[in-house]
């Protein structure tokens, strides 16, 4: 963890510069800019890519942005600049893949309760509007008894909350790290001893995983554990592929 590449700089400031917009300007910029339900009306292309510079709060940001720098710059110094920013924006693009699969699949689990006892599509996509605004305004919303209530709340929660974060990018990111640097010592803020990065990168995903399948987060709520595999899917994929083609004997710059 030395000095700080000029790519990761870049994206750093980039990401410093949408969360102080986002935090003038408001619920808009989320609107604009975070990553939505491809069936919201807030769904727009470029928010594939748009939400990586966006984050919850400072907390989130902060955390992101120390990973950026700590495991992003050694990555950068061996990739090269154009390596780098394609594998960067490749597993935070992933990562919205990955993640927008999973809603989907929510959705139509819960689209398929609907249907079921009547609904036509219209209807589901009225009910769905519906809810996310009773849930913004209140926190709480309607729907036919006699319903799994998984099963909507997974539906209104996928259609209804977008994401945000560099994190995808940054589980990539953690991967490669692995990869390239296995017997590294890292610490955990809650485990007082150093544990090499073969070990602690896949246990992290592995928490990722168990909280996605369970629901059961020991890091909070709000957290889009699925993005975080993405990015580490897609990162390791890339990575994969690169070091088996010994990265073409060169670097890009």
């Amino acid at each position: 963890m030395g000095r700080m590449t000029e790519t990761v700089k870049v994206l750093l400031i980039i990401n410093v510069i949408f969360f102080i917009g986002s935090q003038l300007l408001g619920q808009q910029a989320y609107e604009y800019f975070a990553l939505w339900f491809v069936k919201n009306p807030n769904f727009q292309v470029w928010q594939i890519v748009t939400h990586m510079f966006m984050h919850g709060g400072f907390m989130h940001i902060l955390f992101n942005m120390y990973a950026l720098w700590a495991f992003g710059s050694p990555i950068e110094q061996m990739l090269g600049q154009k390596r780098f920013l394609i594998f960067y924006f490749g597993a935070g693009i992933g990562a919205a893949f990955l993640h927008t699969l999973v809603n989907f699949y929510a959705y139509q689990n819960g689209a398929n309760e609907l249907l079921g006892i009547g609904y036509t599509p219209a209807e589901v996509a009225d009910f769905l509007q519906e809810a996310a605004r009773s849930a913004a305004a209140t926190g709480q919303y309607s729907y036919p008894s006699g319903l799994d209530a998984d099963a909507i709340g997974s539906m209104v929660e996928s259609y209804a909350t977008p994401a945000v974060g560099a994190s995808g990018a940054i589980y990539g990111i953690l991967v490669a790290f692995g990869m390239m640097f296995p017997n590294v010592q890292l610490f955990l803020l809650f485990v007082p001893v150093p544990i090499k990065a073969k070990y602690f990168i896949p246990g992290l995903i592995a928490l990722d995983l168990f909280s996605g399948v369970t629901g059961y987060s020991i890091f909070g709520g709000s957290i889009a554990h699925f993005a975080h595999i993405g990015g580490a899917l897609f990162g390791f994929l890339m990575m994969y592929y690169w070091k088996k083609n010994q990265f073409n004997d060169n670097r890009w710059y």
